[in-house]
């Protein structure tokens, strides 16, 4: 007989059938091996902790209790590999900690390991394990010789604590974790927008401005060669020159604009959102309502939010008009960009919508899009509050 089910959670073991094979082998080898790694742990964490206790009152009671804080992480880390090789428990590893340079010097590091939550859950899980260690070693060894037509059950049931305990004090604090993902994540959406930016500017320059300012000094070359031969061939050239400096400066003053404009620096989000509005094809209200000017990234952020917004109601929308309200609710930013368009609006991969989505959430804010079909859409963005000059 063989397992013949499996969970489709790769972390729950498999059912059991009275039969020996290749995973209950190697329950009963983790059952077998619980007592000499329960006393390596179990001896190493009570001569930490009691040295460590009993030197706290001097100069190097506390970097020792750190180190050996320290070094139980790893006796955590060598457990969940065993674990992992043994009973299929799939348990991530915590994030390492910060080393004193990221930690901001070495007593912030120093106190940073003496509170780390993973080291004392695997204090706690090398000092519990002792008294079952001794138990699993028993019942597997006395197993073997004359428990052995049931064994694969009561393999299955003792490496089940074993799984239950790993997951509990060995396991990364989750919420701590994912908020670390969550900040990674954030970090990697940063990079990749200000990559993006870097190549919009660059494309646009090369393929407007400078594309332009090329043609103009070839043009102006080309003058100054009929400058005597043919003065009104060369003063028609100088003139289509002149043109062509108008458009270069537009273009660049549009590059310029689109990076940040000077409205935003000079006279903040009331003057800049009132002049994209002012661009919009449909009329749009603003109203803006701050007590203070927020920090120029929170205020740069939100300025291009809602030019995004303005400029897919006027591409998109087909709306009659438009509404742009900007105000504080305690430590956030809120912003609505309403139409009263056809709807049907979402926030897929690839969009417009899914960028300031991404953008919004590098920074801890909020993208909400209400737009059902025929309805007009309603978004809805916060940012989070930080006074000017933090």
């Amino acid at each position: 007989m063989t397992v013949i089910d499996q969970a489709s959670d790769p972390d729950r073991p498999p059912r059991v059938r009275p039969a020996l094979n290749a995973g209950t082998w190697k329950e009963i080898a983790h059952l077998l091996t619980n007592l000499p790694a329960a006393l390596i742990g179990f001896v190493y964490t009570l001569f930490m902790v009691v040295t460590a206790g009993g030197l706290s009152v001097t100069a190097i009671g506390i970097p020792l209790l750190a180190c050996g804080l320290f070094m139980s992480r790893q006796l955590g880390r060598l457990e969940r590999a065993r674990a992992r090789a043994l009973l299929g428990v799939r348990v991530d590893e915590p994030t390492p900690l910060p080393g004193p340079r990221r930690a901001g010097g070495f007593f912030p590091w120093l106190w940073a390991g003496i509170k780390d939550p993973v080291a004392w859950r695997s204090v706690l899980y090398e000092l519990v394990r002792l008294p079952w260690g001794v138990l699993t070693f028993t019942v597997a060894l006395t197993g073997l010789f004359v428990l052995w037509p049931v064994l694969p059950y009561v393999a299955r049931g003792l490496t089940n604590v074993d799984r239950a305990m790993v997951r509990g004090l060995l396991s990364p604090s989750d919420e701590l974790e994912r908020r670390i993902a969550e900040l990674e994540s954030d970090r990697g959406v940063v990079v990749d927008t200000a990559a993006a930016d870097l190549r919009r500017i660059e494309r646009d320059l090369h393929d407007g401005a400078q594309a332009r300012l090329v043609a103009l000094a070839m043009g102006l070359g080309l003058a100054k060669e009929k400058l005597l031969e043919d003065p009104e061939g060369a003063a028609a050239m100088v003139d289509e020159a002149h043109g062509e400096v108008k458009l270069a400066l537009q273009e660049l003053r549009d590059l310029a604009r689109g990076i940040h404009p000077a409205v935003l620096t000079d006279r903040g989000l009331d003057a800049a959102l009132s002049s994209v509005a002012s661009r919009c094809v449909v009329p749009v209200k603003v109203a803006v309502d701050l007590p203070a000017r927020p920090a120029a990234a929170i205020e740069g952020i939100a300025y291009f939010v809602v030019s995004e917004l303005l400029q897919n109601v006027s591409k998109h929308a087909g709306a009659r008009g438009a509404g742009v309200e900007v105000w504080r609710s305690g430590a956030r930013l809120l912003i609505r960009v309403s139409d009263d368009g056809r709807g049907g609006a979402r926030v897929d991969r690839g969009s417009g919508m899914a960028g300031l989505a991404e953008r919004l959430g590098a920074v801890d804010g909020v993208f909400l899009v209400d737009s059902p079909e025929g309805a007009g859409t309603v978004v809805t963005a916060e940012l989070p509050w930080r006074d000017r000059g933090m």
